[in-house]
């Protein structure tokens, strides 16, 4: 019966996934310790066990939008004229939980954009909690939380300078214990710390497989039910290296908690905490190079207008100032931003989002100075991109929104979603777009 039934299971799903059996002994093993019985069973029936614990996930089946375009670090094997893209997209299946996933493609002289037919496959990564904590830090972003107490004190002081995530989990439990003989209950405050301490982490990919099989999937308690709206950007650190950041939202059902996420190859992706007073809300887009030495980010802090914040430390974030206020008829709701700026020898190029009657959401720009972004040279009075009838029917109807567009010869390219189920992208001339920014400074 055992290898009947696994081998109608194969015939039926092996096509439809990459290293099904190896997955289905995974699974097992995940569940091994609920056996009643230590007989030993045959590979087929453990992986027929597995099989009854996984289910088939459809991560695009509800939408994918909100893309992030940036250049691939992989430039090989092109035409001449033609220059290669990566797009990161937030999709959205069952239960609304959102993933990151990926598209390449192409560009040519002649403005042709070609994205490549995605994989059928994709593949989730194991997670690794191998990272190791400042103590001192950690307490801080405990603080912001509003997890403190003598519990988190004794917690903090038996962990030492710093720790891992195993040291943690091990002090807690001692902690709680102790606590325990006493009549107290801290198991809430002992979750907040295991999941700050969860919501940093580190994927790997393998080389073999194809970007758009690569999925950045919940892995964590802070991040459960969705990991949302990614803006990366290409970033020139000190000396010249580069490295792609994304910040994005990570969300657990109740708060939404603004992290950062670091590749080099878009392999191996490390999940990061940002902290500081001024760490909130939504829609955080970095700037590519630091600005008279420090980094600087373009946010969101209250639903309303657009803030600049400047700090030492990329992962640290106290100062913020009023940038713009919602203007124009058009943005009266709600400002934001629609990805990281943009350098060129005008200024700053940011595009932004506002929010008008019926909740219907248009895409702008505004024009920054290059030494002090602090300063707006200029912005566009009337949107450069709103949804047309084709584009105001959807997942969320009358929204067109990106997370990060690109300059390609004398235009800007500009990925957009369209009422949050599908993607496509817009072009527009750099030249007149920053002549009519500057016209209304």
């Amino acid at each position: 019966q055992v290898r009947e039934q696994f081998r109608e299971v194969l015939q039926e799903f092996e096509g439809r996934h990459v290293g099904l059996s190896e997955f289905f002994l995974k699974r097992f093993g995940h569940y091994q310790h609920l056996l009643l019985s230590d007989q030993p069973l045959s590979e087929q029936r453990r992986m027929l066990i597995g099989a009854y614990f996984t289910s088939e996930y459809s991560y695009e089946c509800a939408a994918l939008f909100n893309p992030s375009m940036v250049w691939s670090p992989d430039q090989s094997n092109l035409q001449p004229g033609q220059r290669r893209f990566i797009v990161s997209l937030r999709a959205v299946g069952e239960g609304h939980i959102s993933s990151i996933t990926f598209r390449t493609g192409t560009i040519d002289e002649d403005m042709r954009i070609k994205t490549d037919d995605p994989s059928r496959f994709a593949t989730l990564p194991t997670p690794h909690h191998d990272r190791t904590f400042e103590a001192e830090l950690f307490e801080k972003k405990l603080y912001e939380m509003g997890v403190v107490g003598n519990f988190v004190s004794r917690v903090m002081t038996a962990v030492g300078g710093e720790f891992t995530i195993h040291d943690l989990r091990r002090e807690i439990a001692l902690a709680l214990s102790t606590e325990r003989l006493k009549g107290n209950d801290y198991s809430q405050v002992a979750e907040s710390m295991h999941l700050l301490a969860e919501s940093n982490y580190e994927v790997k990919f393998s080389p073999d497989q194809e970007l758009s099989e690569r999925i950045l999937f919940p892995m964590s308690a802070s991040d459960v039910k969705g990991l949302e709206d990614a803006r990366f950007v290409e970033f020139t650190e000190d000396g010249g290296r580069r490295v792609f950041y994304g910040t994005y939202t990570a969300y657990n059902g109740r708060v939404f908690i603004p992290q950062l996420l670091t590749t080099e190859d878009f392999l191996t992706f490390r999940m990061s905490t940002l902290n500081g007073a001024a760490v909130a809300n939504k829609g955080l887009a970095l700037f590519p190079r630091k600005i008279d030495g420090r980094y600087a980010v373009i946010s969101r802090q209250d639903n309303e207008n657009i803030f600049l914040m400047t700090s030492d430390n990329i992962h640290f974030w106290a100062n913020k100032q009023i940038l713009l206020r919602p203007t124009f008829s058009w943005e009266f709701v709600q400002l934001g931003n629609c990805g990281s700026p943009i350098e060129t020898p005008e200024g700053w190029l940011v595009l932004s989002h506002g929010v008008g009657p019926m909740r219907k959401y248009s895409i702008g720009a505004f024009l920054l100075d290059l030494d002090d972004p602090s300063r707006v040279i200029g912005r566009t009075p009337e949107p450069i991109l709103s949804p047309d009838d084709n584009e105001r029917e959807g997942y969320v109807p009358n929204v067109v929104y990106s997370c990060g567009g690109q300059i390609f010869g004398d235009r800007l390219i500009i990925p957009y979603a369209m009422a949050d189920y599908a993607s496509s992208f817009a072009t527009i001339p750099v030249g007149p777009l920053i002549e009519e920014m500057k016209r209304h400074g």
